[in-house]
């Protein structure tokens, strides 16, 4: 018996075709359903739905198919877009900043090690032979690079705002995704502290451009924080929360470096009294890693990123490595030791490469910055060790990251409906041939 057929036009369409596409679409949208009961379901309007749910629909309810010229080109590219799910860009999120937290961090440590007659350098034995030894070219093209990356993800991120708006609001609105919109100002700022001195009239205006967004996500997420019943610090903290707070310390500490006292001083208090609060909420809740998916547990290390920040922007307000800065880097020193005593811990976000492992290096990066600083306030072997020590580690950490990200690529890349942060999809409701009712996210 022939087979039946659809048609439009002179173009025909076999059931057979309209079978496979259907599962294509099923197989696209297989991920989606582990979230089935937090999904609406919505009606279909078959004028907004993409070629081949459109085929899908007509063919249910036995309808003729709209295929234009050129439709089995057309139908093929619209069921391997759909395999593909909504692409790369849905799955770029602000989460993938942490490249470049790492890049531009290790610019300003190779610019504090390379200067001959910066801080520590001047004081300490070891640091004036690191001085020698380091070519300043290696530091002005590391800072070339992590421009050149911080200005691909920030052109990336653009584009995603523009295009997928709906999956922007859903980062803004995740407890975790919000945190991770400091990210890019933050890398702006740690860049601008580590440019060249020929860029030196522009520090102040760029410092505004770049400190401005993050006062302004203050508002927001502070003011949730004691005003809003249903993002209360108690039930929105996790370790990421930290970037708000960092984000005001490298404000505070990169407004202090272009001679702003009073602007360091207001973001550096902003930054603090937060930070006492946010601690103690999240040190009561620091018994495991249960409010975090496993992947994201490198996010822990922003325990030490914090401490280790405020030590730097302190020294840079105070002029002096002074004891307040030596308390904030013993306690940055206390909790990298915690955490290195617990690597189970992070077995299971180590068992597949992904973006979430970037976490490790810009915490480590801020401690060798602050190792630095304590060099200098302390002369001696000690410290001087524990300044090369941290400072090796921290290098180590981000070529090896480098190293995996380029051999395995693949895995750092989003995969399409693969964001963290992205809405629920909506659930589509049709009916099979045998009338039993059936449902598709998509």
């Amino acid at each position: 018996m022939a087979e039946r057929q659809w048609g439009w036009g002179g173009e025909k369409l076999r059931r057979k075709e309209v079978v496979w596409t259907l599962v294509a679409m099923t197989k696209t949208c297989e991920k989606g359903r582990q979230h089935k009961n937090k999904r609406s379901v919505k009606s279909i309007n078959t004028e907004e739905l993409l070629p081949p749910v459109l085929i899908v629909i007509h063919v249910m309810e036995m309808k003729e198919l709209p295929v234009t010229a050129g439709a089995g080109e057309g139908r093929t590219q619209a069921v391997d877009g759909m395999t593909r799910g909504c692409g790369k860009l849905t799955g770029f999120h602000a989460g993938y900043f942490r490249i470049s937290l790492s890049l531009c961090g290790q610019a300003l440590l190779w610019k504090t090690l390379s200067e001959p007659g910066g801080g520590a350098s001047a004081r300490s034995a070891a640091l004036r032979h690191l001085s020698r030894s380091v070519p300043g070219a290696v530091y002005l093209l590391l800072w070339s690079v992590a421009l050149a990356v911080l200005v691909g993800l920030c052109a990336l991120y653009a584009l995603r705002c523009g295009l997928r708006r709906r999956h922007v609001a859903a980062e803004f609105s995740h407890p975790v995704g919000v945190n991770y919109l400091f990210a890019p100002w933050i890398s702006w700022l740690l860049l601008l502290q580590a440019a060249p001195a020929a860029a030196a009239p522009l520090f102040r205006p760029l410092w505004w451009v770049f400190a401005a967004p993050i006062l302004l996500l203050d508002v927001k997420i502070y003011g949730q924080w004691f005003t809003d019943g249903k993002r209360f610090l108690s039930l929105m903290a996790n370790p990421t929360s930290q970037m708000t707070v960092v984000g005001n310390l490298v404000g505070a500490m990169t407004a202090s470096r272009t001679g702003w006292a009073e602007a360091a001083t207001c973001m550096f208090s902003l930054g603090m009294v937060h930070y006492l609060v946010l601690f103690v909420t999240l040190y009561q809740r620091f018994v495991g890693s249960s409010s975090l998916p496993p992947m994201l547990r490198p996010v822990f290390f922003l325990f030490i990123a914090a401490p280790s920040m405020a030590s730097l922007a302190w020294d840079s307000i105070a002029g002096k490595f002074d004891v307040g800065s030596k308390m904030l880097f013993y306690l940055s020193l206390f909790l990298l030791a915690s955490l290195a005593s617990r690597p189970a811990l992070f077995k299971k976000a180590m068992r597949r490469f992904n973006v979430a492992w970037w976490a490790y290096s810009f915490p480590l990066t801020m401690l060798a910055l602050a190792a630095t600083e304590y060099a200098q306030a302390v002369k001696g072997g000690i410290s001087d060790a524990l300044m090369l020590f941290l400072s090796a580690l921290s290098v180590i950490v981000v070529v090896v990251l480098i190293v995996f990200t380029v051999v395995r690529t693949g895995d750092l890349l989003p995969n399409g409906g693969d964001d963290p942060f992205a809405p629920p999809p909506p659930l589509l409701r049709f009916r099979s041939p045998d009338s039993s009712p059936r449902e598709v996210s998509c």
